[in-house]
């Protein structure tokens, strides 16, 4: 799951980022500790040239009552193991509760970062993941709706993380899922709402882990009531070590390379 995220660049960044404006700047607030029941920034398919504050915690139009769902299951009921190796049906398609938002309801969930833990650990043990060469602010890929509250007549908007099968990154944290991050090029097709469904669901992938980072930083994080730099600072060695890590990779290309040419001598090619 992904209920923890960081917006920290400033308005103007975002804007200039995304190409879009802001029609209430007033209500925008740094915040390096954004949970359920936090009013956030994002763009959405029924304003794309817009940044919009709407509650993070999703209430679908035909509910009830009032609900808080953070996260959205790309694989729905599917893929109950959480198996990394997954590539098969995209049930959220067919979830009553998101079915109509997949289809017609996408936003952009505008991050500079955002807060993941071990599976078992959670935000006892938590990391701050971010995107590597300072490429922030990003877009997660969400959903939205909106709600009437029956008692008070006021009309909520809400959204909700879609999240997908743990990258190497995810699973080097010990955590179980990835929210669904968006390249540049996928951004404005995700806020279309007359894409076609296959091609939303093409999305719905994880991010390459080469691109990415992550380091631990304390557990004040846990207590949603806390902001401030202070929360994100590091305490550890980041995961991937920068300079290892591409070492690695060549490596790797390296011992392919040499493997491919011994079959080819072997075989007397």
């Amino acid at each position: 799951m992904c209920g923890r995220y960081i917006t920290v660049s400033t308005l103007k960044t975002i804007e200039k980022r995304f190409n879009v404006k802001t029609a209430r700047p007033d209500l925008y607030v740094a915040n390096t500790n954004i949970s359920h029941g936090t009013m956030a920034p994002v763009i959405a398919t029924n304003n794309p040239g817009e940044i919009q504050f709407m509650q993070f915690g999703f209430t679908p139009n035909w509910a009830q009552k009032q609900f808080y769902m953070i996260n959205a299951r790309a694989e729905g009921d599917h893929n109950s193991a959480d198996d990394p190796q997954y590539t098969g049906a995209m049930g959220i398609i067919n979830k009553p509760m998101f079915r109509q938002s997949i289809r017609s309801k996408r936003c952009l969930v505008i991050a500079d970062a955002f807060v993941e833990g071990p599976k078992k650990e959670k935000l006892d043990k938590p990391f701050l993941v971010h995107l590597r060469n300072k490429e922030r602010p990003f877009a997660l890929a969400g959903i939205w709706d909106e709600w009437q509250n029956k008692e008070t007549g006021a009309t909520v908007y809400s959204f909700a993380i879609i999240t997908t099968v743990a990258n190497d990154l995810m699973v080097r944290i010990g955590h179980h899922r990835s929210p669904v991050i968006l390249t540049k090029e996928q951004e404005q097709d995700w806020i279309n709402p007359h894409l076609a469904l296959g091609d939303v669901t093409s999305m719905l992938l994880p991010y390459d882990a080469g691109k990415m980072n992550a380091y631990p930083i304390g557990v004040d994080i846990k207590n949603p009531r806390n902001n401030g730099l202070n929360l994100i600072q590091p305490i550890g060695e980041p995961v991937y070590k920068e300079v290892d890590y591409h070492l690695n990779e060549e490596i790797k290309m390296f011992g392919m390379g040499e493997t491919r040419a011994r079959e080819r001598r072997q075989n007397g090619q």
